[in-house]
């Protein structure tokens, strides 16, 4: 199968390049830096600058994770602005090309985020839910899951991911929280009752495949484990792993003042169940977050 991939050089993406590159598939990703992909991706990666340079090159799939970092920075105009571009504006430039090829992928599958429902409080979420609240990350997600459907009137099969916190040993939320529980640093974030839906990085690659494979797979999917935890919970089940404290809590007001309405994604939550991948046949290796947690942090 040849797979062409956007986002191959983030934490989710090479973890995907090297699951594939073990079963043999062909991998083309496409980046701003394709002279770094074979290093970031593996040797057998191809890296390519421009779309173009795949010309009717057959393809199999379209697997479109693109995206700056959501959080890493308070949300000005100007970070909004290139939020956007990184999904909406890309998706849109796939779709442009894709429309000028003879030949198609069967499979666009597209990234997304539980941050598509808004800030649930108490609900359960299935994908069956209409979004909460239309805050700017429920909005991103929206108008990015919104672009990536028009690939189905190719006649493609549109399969949308939306992901929760991704859970990993060298990258992403996880690694950011670890230098301050290390030090014994670490507490809940506002009240600690906000829901988070999480996901062990093992299982989000499995799911993705799963899912690309999966001929009657189509529409959106909760990439989260079954079990969502609150703020609280996740940061007392962090700190025992660690064997440290983990009590101090970061006030709401600090992280309204100091983040702005980028707050508004740590202080809110989402209780997300993966409804539709359990009815699929999937089955998560890593349901419960003291499993995910010692599998990635036991030897600390």
């Amino acid at each position: 199968m040849h797979i062409l991939l956007t986002g191959g050089t983030g934490l989710i993406g090479r973890a995907l390049c090297r699951h594939w590159v073990a079963q043999g598939q062909q991998l083309t990703v496409w980046s701003r830096t394709p002279e770094r992909v074979a290093s970031l991706c593996g040797a057998q990666v191809r890296g390519i600058g421009r779309l173009d340079e795949l010309a009717e090159e057959p393809l199999d799939a379209l697997v479109n994770l693109a995206g700056a970092p959501i959080a890493d920075r308070p949300w000005t105009s100007k970070r909004k602005a290139l939020l956007w571009a990184s999904r909406i504006t890309l998706t849109e430039q796939l779709l442009s090309w894709l429309e000028g090829r003879t030949q198609k992928p069967r499979v666009l599958l597209s990234g997304s985020a539980v941050g598509w429902y808004g800030d649930g409080g108490e609900r359960e979420l299935r994908e069956s839910a209409t979004p909460v609240s239309e805050d700017f990350a429920s909005q991103l997600c929206a108008a990015w899951e919104e672009t990536a459907q028009r690939a189905a009137t190719l006649g493609m099969r549109v399969v949308l991911v939306r992901t929760g916190l991704v859970l990993a040993n060298d990258g992403g939320f996880l690694k950011r929280l670890l230098p301050p529980f290390k030090l014994g640093l670490g507490g809940p974030i506002g009240n600690g009752r906000q829901w988070m839906s999480w996901v062990h990085l093992a299982d989000q690659i499995a799911l993705i495949d799963f899912l690309l494979k999966q001929e009657s797979a189509q529409g959106p999917y909760n990439a989260c484990a079954p079990q969502p935890v609150r703020n609280a919970e996740f940061t007392r089940a962090l700190g025992r792993v660690l064997r440290r404290p983990a009590f101090l809590p970061v006030p709401a007001v600090v992280l309204r003042l100091a983040l702005g309405e980028l707050s508004g994604l740590l202080l809110g939550g989402q209780r997300v169940l993966p409804a539709r991948l359990s009815e699929a046949g999937f089955s998560f290796r890593f349901s419960t977050l003291d499993s995910a947690l010692n599998d990635l942090l036991g030897r600390h």
